[in-house]
């Protein structure tokens, strides 16, 4: 089976990246210095919304295979 034409995590990954450093360019812009500890948790906030992506599209990838493997052993059983 082919994967899907849209892959809503893939774009949410892309989006939430995107957001996040437009946010700390505009915290550097608005802020200057003061905005290094902002900066800080917006990239902690990054990394975290991309390992949760990550650990989901594993997830999501493993349950295919799972269901895959039932279906041959079904398969094969009928």
């Amino acid at each position: 089976m082919p994967p899907p034409a849209f892959d809503r995590l893939r774009a949410l990954a892309i989006g939430s990246q995107a957001i996040g450093l437009t946010l700390i360019i505009t915290l550097e812009t608005v802020m200057g210095n003061a905005a290094r500890p902002w900066q800080g948790v917006v990239l902690a906030a990054m990394l975290a919304t991309a390992l949760t992506i990550a650990l989901l599209r594993l997830y999501r990838r493993n349950l295919a295979r799972k269901r895959w493997a039932e279906r041959v052993e079904d398969d094969r059983d009928g």
